[in-house]
């Protein structure tokens, strides 16, 4: 029975009380939410604020799920959608309580409430079920004192726990927190100075003057735009009024200089001598003020171009080889091979190819270019106090980090973890942050894994901001054999680093104990619950000899049953069926620094000059039914991007793996700096080269690719830029949403020599007046382009109001300065963004709930264009495709310390089933719409080829496989793919194998690669093309052709290596896989070419050396490139699986008795005659 309660004035949404549950007579209590949330925003600064009702209208909150409406006072459920009811079962923490106590502290004044109950409650719906909320004890709870201490209600005075003055009452600008009396004692000393900033209190009677109610109001000198000015109109459009009453009155520059102390000119609070020293002394000793304007407008990036003297003479290479080629290929078909009309049929329809696909492959690396940034100009600009910010408080955009993991048994939590704790402590603003974990797997190990990491992070964060630690993932930084003692001054690091350590070890014990503890502790509990079932049984009078069947599930710490998944997969709670789960661990931290206390026997190292603000982090876990596609991980990463929209909604997005962590803190702000730099509006992403750790010295099978990473992402990126490849790319929101960039350019005419410039967000004609301008987010430059009526969103992107309403939030926390804004580009006034994000509430998840729903994206457009792309193994390129089409750009960030670093596969069957996925996924790419031959003319000539490229390079493994095996065809045959062996033959091949060394050689001088990494990368080539790649085109054409559904196993991610185990023990495993039957079948029949020829010719009476020589260099050119290959079957020693040798023995006669068949020998001639000596 679900009872309603009347809806107070500061609820917009009631959060029902219902009685049921679990044994039907347990009364779960309801949320009321005591802040008042406007659809993202409550702050009176926020784009989103003075707004009375929804973007629905009327005062209805409508979404895919439910509908709450308030009339009069009372709440109203329509009975045409499911009712969110947020039940909290009792548990030994939580005991129920009447209605009137479900309610949270609130000021009577009407502050805010101290404490956020979101961060202790796991949120849990889906389809045709309600919306629950638990209240759970997380490994990561503080003592009561801490955390009163945390939240700020506590004086820091020591020896003093009374309550300390709250919001306009607090004494001094600097935050420090100390209650009435300890002020009094402050006041009456002859200083009077604060004890936080050592700075003079404010005289009693300046506090309480007239002035006194704006001071809070000036503080924020130019907040957010209201949603008065943001008027969300049919097209989305956001509408700027110039003279509006709601705009910030003008600066005044007298408070300003006396709230922060200043004066006027150079010297003052913001112009410091000592840090803006070195001005141009004048008359009388007059120093010169430096130019603040002209510091704010240096470029934060720099276009570095690869010198003349490696580029000219690297286009000139390829121009000479081109003609080459084409002369070379011109003398082979006019010059056949009479005797083997079929050999040299086979060998040029090869070698035509082998050309095409090369010049696909070069031509994109016409333009290669490097770029750099300067954090510095990022700092100035963004957090450095000016006229707007006078506090300094960052101006940066916020970033939500989304990583994705989905089999914690190929998944080790530990790495996960190691992940998620780098990223706590980024250097970033905390406030600015926001960390979504999405579990596809519903595991309650990972779950309890990332709970045990929210609590470590409170020791391993702080004690990496004071000490600078780099990289920040601790098993990386306490695992490095360097000097960790290097550049480290502070006596008190190597006791602290010691205490943080065996932390750490503690840690690691405790994540790896989670298995066998949650399997005894379920083991417990369900024997409980069977006792119960008997018992009961008794009590009825039943038959005992009768077998109860008792479900076995998986149960949490606090005794309740776990709503993802259950080791023993049952109904509702299997891996693609269960609940959807929401759970903040870390609640969003506040906007003012936060101190830290000295160490003591709660407090292991000392923090009081530290920020102990850790960002907000989220367990996320989607909702999976059966009969539903769920598209693996793109449909993980849609449902990070609208959980995180109407949880935090930071206009960037940046996607890791798990087993990605950031190894250079300052990732985020290098990759920031291309996003807010001058024409910055037009690029979607920032992608990062992805660095690998635990692969062997001599990178056998190519693992660091860096051929890819460093020579062709770096040519695309003097195109339209890199291509997206999955992992450490930060996005631009609205690029995922599908808009267009603000400015576009047409490429029309032969190889798009004509440029049409377009200006996709040009302000409304009919609506331009004089007092406003409109800026509309999307363009009506076309169907694929045009506006979006208030009456499309659901149809695009699904019911949810809130997460409509977010999208011109996003858009407008993603623009550039005003500064900087040029023709076409909409720009938002600095400092803008420094204002402090509003703290969750109950029915803010509760609509995170929804849109993890397995049925939300029904008849939307999620996947099809808006957000990661369906239909494709590689969504990551499909994805990046799909923005480079609509003329956005990207940008390629080669950071001096490596950015991000992962693990990749050193098995060789690990290795080869990663190949034929990215394979598969591109001959899918080939045979769809995302063909670049379909690609708008926003898409550059070059950018075109590259991507057309990506599609074709499988199709050459066919012919591969045949040039393989013709050196062997002409050993046995005592015939060659010419006729003779001519000078001009061998002069064109001298001239083609020259130009394709010597332009590896000018590769590896700008791309900063090496000459072995080169030569892996080619061996590899090979390796693939004759195994991984011909199984993907078969894969792919019986998709197409048949539809055949492609699966793929998830990759193994290793864990660190123990001490004394050996590092690379994987690298020696054999593992028989299919892909391994073409590569061992064209080593055996080459070698057994070799030896056939080389005796066919010794013994013959006309021995013809040329053709053997010629059939011999192309074979052992065939071995060379396979001896990787050939290396890792024999293992460690020399053992290789007898199914690898019965095969290939199999292959290798059918191939020999199908050419006896074929070309029988005629036996009369002599030199068929031969006998050993």
């Amino acid at each position: 029975m679900v009872q309603m309660a009347s809806s107070s004035s500061t609820s917009p949404v009631k959060i029902t009380v219902s009685s049921g549950g679990k044994g039907g007579g347990i009364r779960n209590m309801g949320l009321t939410s005591p802040i008042r949330r406007s659809s993202l925003s409550n702050n009176p600064n926020s784009p989103l604020s003075n707004r009375g009702n929804r973007a629905s209208g009327g005062g209805n909150r409508t979404s895919s799920g439910g509908r709450y409406s308030k009339d009069d006072g009372i709440e109203q459920v329509t009975s045409e959608f499911v009712t969110y009811t947020v039940q909290i079962p009792p548990t030994p923490d939580h005991q129920p309580m009447s209605v009137s106590q479900t309610r949270l502290s609130q000021d009577p004044n009407g502050e805010k409430p101290d404490k956020n109950y979101i961060a202790g409650t796991i949120f849990t719906g889906g389809f045709n079920s309600v919306t629950r909320g638990h209240v759970v004890s997380t490994s990561n709870d503080q003592p009561q004192a801490l955390k009163s201490m945390a939240m700020g209600m506590v004086c820091r005075m020591k020896g003093c726990d009374e309550e300390a003055l709250q919001g306009s009452r607090m004494p001094c600008e600097c935050g420090f927190k100390i209650c009435r009396e300890c002020y009094s004692d402050c006041l009456g000393n002859v200083e009077g100075q604060c004890p936080g900033c050592k700075e003079p209190y404010k005289d009693v009677n300046d506090e309480e003057s007239d002035d006194e109610p704006n001071s809070e109001a000036e503080d924020q000198a130019l907040p957010l735009r209201s949603m008065a000015e943001f008027k969300l109109d049919k097209r989305l459009s956001i509408v700027q009024s110039i003279k509006s009453p709601h705009n910030p009155p003008d600066f005044d520059h007298t408070r300003w200089l006396f709230e922060t102390k200043g004066t006027y000119g150079y010297g003052n609070a913001v112009w410091p001598r000592n840090e803006f020293g070195g001005g141009v002394s004048g008359i009388n000793g007059f120093e010169y003020p430096p130019d603040f304007g002209e510091r704010c407008r240096r470029p934060l990036t720099r276009k570095v171009y690869v010198s003349a003297a490696i580029l000219s003479p690297y286009r000139l290479l390829m121009v000479i080889r081109l003609v080459a080629l084409g002369f070379f290929l011109t003398w082979r078909i006019r010059h056949p091979n009479h005797d083997a009309m079929w050999l040299w049929a086979m060998s040029i329809v090869c070698e035509l190819w082998f050309a095409f696909s090369w010049l696909l492959d070069q031509l994109p690396k016409l333009c290669p270019v490097n770029r750099v940034t300067d954090l510095s100009v990022l700092k100035d600009r963004f957090e450095s106090p000016n006229l707007r910010n006078p506090k300094g408080r960052s101006d940066l955009p916020g970033i939500d980090i989304f990583v994705s993991t989905a089999d914690p048994e190929k998944e080790p939590p530990l790495v996960t973890s190691n992940t998620i704790l780098s990223i706590l402590a980024v250097d970033y603003p905390v406030e600015k942050l926001a960390c979504y974990l999405s579990d596809d797997g519903g595991s309650l190990l990972t779950f309890e894994a990332l709970a045990e990491t929210a609590s470590f992070a409170r020791i391993w964060v702080p004690f990496c901001r004071k000490h600078g630690i780099e990289p920040r993932n601790p098993e990386a930084y306490f695992g490095q054999k360097r000097d960790f003692l290097k550049n480290k001054v502070r006596l008190d690091f190597v006791r602290e680093r010691r205490k943080v350590k065996r932390e750490y070890d503690e840690f690691k014990v405790r994540i790896n104990s989670l298995p066998e503890s949650i399997r005894r502790r379920s083991d417990a509990y369900n024997a409980h619950e069977e006792l119960r079932a008997k018992k009961k049984q008794m009590e009825l009078g039943g038959n005992l000899a009768e077998q109860l069947k008792v479900l076995k599930a998986t149960w949490m710490s606090d005794g309740a049953h776990w709503p993802g998944t259950w080791s023993p997969g049952k109904t509702d709670h299997s891996r693609g069926d269960h609940a959807g789960i929401i759970q903040a661990m870390l609640a969003p931290p506040n906007s003012e620094p936060m101190m830290g206390t000295e160490a003591d026997g709660e407090n292991l190292i000392d923090t009081t000059e530290v920020d102990i603000r850790l960002p907000m982090l989220v367990y996320v876990s989607r909702e999976k039914r059966q009969g539903y596609d769920h598209n693996k991980k793109a449909g993980a990463m849609n449902a990070l991007v609208r959980t995180s929209a109407i949880m935090s909604n930071g206009p960037f997005v940046l996607n890791l793996d798990c087993d990605h962590y950031i190894y250079n803190s300052l990732a985020l702000r290098e990759g920031m700096c291309f996003m807010l730099d001058r024409g910055g509006d037009r690029i979607c992403y920032v992608q990062f080269p992805q660095r690998f750790e635990g692969i062997d010295p001599n990178d056998r099978y190519a693992n660091h690719n860096t051929v890819f990473f460093d020579v062709s992402m770096r040519a695309l990126d003097g195109l339209q830029g890199p291509m997206y490849v999955g992992t450490g790319c930060i996005f631009r929101r609205i690029a995922l949403y599908g808009f267009s960039p603000p400015r576009a350019t047409e490429h029309h005419g032969w190889f798009g020599r004509n440029k049409m410039k377009l200006l996709l967000r040009k302000p409304n004609v009919e609506k331009k007046q004089v007092d406003e301008i409109a800026l509309p987010i999307l363009s009506d430059h076309n169907d694929d382009d045009g506006d979006i009526e208030s009456l499309l969103l659901p149809r695009r992107f699904g019911n949810s109001t809130t997460l409509a309403a977010s999208i011109p939030v996003a858009e407008y926390q993603g623009r550039l300065l005003q500064e900087l804004q040029g023709k076409g580009c909409q720009g938002r006034p600095a400092g803008s963004l420094a204002v402090p994000r509003e703290p969750l509430d109950a029915a803010t998840v509760a609509e995170a709930i929804t849109v993890i729903s397995c049925f939300y994206e029904d008849k939307t457009e999620w996947g099809q264009r808006v957000g990661w792309i369906y239909g494709s193994v590689t969504e990551d390129v499909v994805t990046g495709y799909r923005m480079h089409n609509r003329g956005w750009r990207s940008i390629y960030c080669v950071t001096k310390r490596d950015a991000f670093r992962g693990t990749a596969p050193i098995n060789l069957t690990d290795r080869l089933h990663q190949v034929l996925r990215w394979a598969t996924g591109s001959v899918e790419i080939f045979f769809s719409q995302n063909n670049a031959l379909f690609a708008s003319r926003r898409m550059k000539f070059l950018q075109r080829i590259a991507y057309f490229n990506v599609g074709m390079y499988p199709f050459t493994s066919i012919f591969i496989l045949v040039y393989c095996v013709l050196p062997a065809v002409s050993l046995f045959t005592g015939q060659f793919i010419v006729q003779s062996l001519s000078v001009t033959f061998l002069v064109f091949l001298l001239l083609i194998t020259v130009t394709l060394c010597l332009l590896a050689i000018l590769e590896i001088k700008w791309s900063g690669i090496t000459l072995h990494d080169w030569w892996r990368n080619e061996q590899f080539w090979l390796i693939g093309g004759t195994s991984a790649h011909p199984a993907a085109v078969l894969q792919g054409l019986l998709k197409v052709i048949a539809g055949v559904d492609i699966s793929f196993t998830l990759t193994s991610k290793s864990a660190s290596p123990e001490d004394g185990d050996d590092e690379f023990a994987d690298l020696y495993v054999v593992k028989w896989s299919f892909l391994m039957v073409m590569p061992i079948t064209i080593m055996m029949v080459n070698m057994m070419a070799i030896a056939v020829g080389v005796a066919r010719t010794m013994y013959s009476t006309f021995p013809q050396w040329s053709k053997l020589l010629g059939g011999v260099f192309f074979s052992f050119w065939v071995l060379c490139h396979l001896y990787p290959f050939a290396k890792g079957l024999m293992g460690r020693r020399g053992k290789v699986p007898t199914i690898v040798f019965v095969w290939s023995g199999l292959l290798s006669i059918v191939i020999s008795l199908l050419w006896v068949y074929i070309s029988p020998p005629s036996g009369k001639q002599d030199y068929m005659k031969f006998s050993f000596p």
